[in-house]
């Protein structure tokens, strides 16, 4: 047997990158199995940055279908303008487009991504209230164009000590929830989240604990 027949969902990552071909240009090699496995060309310069790639992807009709990759990113410490493409050559068409411009400044932070192969638009801002307190508000408008549903997030969280912070959200769709995290070591946190569904009422409010290491 094989490695995913008697695992099902299992997969081994492998890859290398060779740095610095030229200036500013490197070579990445990836694999993953039984998934995919690509090759992929890299221009990397200050606000600037660009990569091409081919590879195979798994098919479970007739095996590995051949994919080209283009993206890149373009913009100042201020704003920036991106864009991803994917493309299946034997059919010839364009199975993934992903576009984004986004603004950072120190007052706010705003964005807006098409993505889902041009059939989702986001936009979302970020604004700091009070930096030392780690307070802030934030909103994201998401719109899904095949479906017409459109949904609307606000956001806020507040450092309630100097090594506890929370955050809550609460969207147009009804759902709540909350993250209270807290520093127990250097780098080492400790999180407990909770959401509810207003809108369902045999919904069970979910509550989950994570733990974190941040370098």
């Amino acid at each position: 047997n094989s490695a995913d027949d008697s695992f099902p969902g299992l997969q081994s990552f492998y890859g290398f990158t060779v740095e610095e071909v030229l200036p500013g240009l490197n070579t990445v090699f990836r694999v993953v199995v039984p998934d995919s496995s690509q090759a992929e060309l890299q221009y990397l310069r200050d606000y600037v940055g660009f990569s091409a790639g081919i590879g195979l992807k798994a098919n479970s009709a007739h095996g590995f279908d051949p994919i080209a990759n283009i993206s890149g990113v373009i913009g100042s410490t201020v704003v920036s303008l991106g864009a991803d493409l994917g493309i299946d050559i034997t059919t010839r068409t364009l199975n993934k487009f992903s576009a984004g411009l986004s603004l950072n400044s120190a007052f706010l932070i705003a964005s807006m991504t098409l993505s889902d192969s041009c059939d989702s638009v986001k936009a979302s801002v970020y604004h700091p209230l009070n930096p030392p307190t780690m307070t802030a508000i934030a909103a994201e408008l998401k719109h899904r164009i095949s479906r017409d549903a459109t949904t609307l997030t606000f956001g806020a969280q507040h450092a309630l000590l100097p090594y506890t912070l929370v955050k809550a959200r609460m969207n147009t769709d009804g759902k709540v929830s909350a993250v209270l995290r807290q520093e127990i070591w250097q780098r080492f946190y400790v999180s407990i989240a909770g959401e509810l569904d207003l809108r369902d009422n045999n919904s069970i409010p979910r509550i989950g604990l994570s733990m974190a290491i941040k370098h």
